[in-house]
């Protein structure tokens, strides 16, 4: 009995520390409380922990609880050890530099993709985006040329899974979302035209590893008023030569 409340009480915590994640300006505890639907005095008894422990802190104008800074130094291990986000670092701030856009470089986990590395162009207007940010892999450039690649039973598992909407032009159709996929695979890269947010345009390269396997994907993201269609071409050219190269850095051979 005492280890299944010890597995509960991990479980609960993390969920804590999931929902926190999703507010950057914290939540209080009423609030956090019913999102994750648990007793507001099991929420309260959890965060005092997790503030004592440093995992999350409380806000000095308000009775907010935000994620805490050795979440940070956890995470920066992780990071540390990722080689592809090594291998590619500089490849990505050549890309950067050459489009004068936002470059992201994201790796797939389980049935989404997360962002591991940003480089911002010098422009007034940027991105609204973060290292740990999680990209749907139907609805983002970066997340559908990773399904693309992907082994055929795992896309149906991510249809199956359902095609959320985000905007007006998220694919949310199973045979048209295949359709697409196809020609993906065909063009070597994919752009996301306002499918997953409203005014931002992508365009994404596949990453493999040795063994042809899709382990990453990065992009290039702006307004639509930069990225424009015209661009397209041009960008995904630079985009899909800087991939390559991170690929033949991971042991790439030249096939998928």
């Amino acid at each position: 009995m005492a280890q299944d409340n010890t597995v509960q009480s991990v479980r609960r915590a993390m969920m804590i520390l999931e929902e926190l994640a999703t507010e950057k300006e914290g939540l209080g505890v009423t609030e956090l409380a019913k999102r994750i639907n648990l007793h507001k005095s099991t929420v309260h008894r959890m965060l005092t922990t997790l503030l004592n422990q440093g995992y999350v802190e409380q806000t000095a104008s308000s009775d907010k609880y935000r994620l805490g800074m050795k979440l940070l130094f956890l995470g920066g291990a992780i990071l540390e050890r990722m080689d592809i986000r090594r291998e590619a670092h500089d490849l990505l701030k050549e890309l950067s530099e050459k489009v004068n856009e936002t470059v992201h470089l994201v790796v797939p986990d389980g049935y989404r993709a997360i962002y591991i590395d940003k480089l911002d162009s010098n422009k007034t207007i940027r991105m609204y985006s973060q290292i740990g940010r999680i990209a749907p892999l139907h609805a983002s450039a970066v997340g559908k040329v990773i399904l693309a690649f992907s082994e055929e039973s795992f896309i149906h598992k991510v249809i199956e899974k359902g095609l959320t909407r985000f905007s007006a032009k998220t694919i949310t159709e199973p045979k048209k979302l295949m359709e697409h996929l196809k020609k993906i695979r065909e063009l070597g890269f994919a752009v996301d035209d306002e499918e997953n947010e409203e005014g931002i345009r992508c365009v994404a390269a596949p990453i493999f590893d040795y063994t042809g396997k899709v382990i990453g994907a990065i992009s290039v993201s702006g307004p639509t008023v930069t990225v424009t269609q015209e661009k397209i071409k041009e960008i995904s050219e630079s985009v899909v030569d800087c991939a390559k190269k991170i690929s033949q850095r991971m042991g790439w051979k030249g096939k998928p």
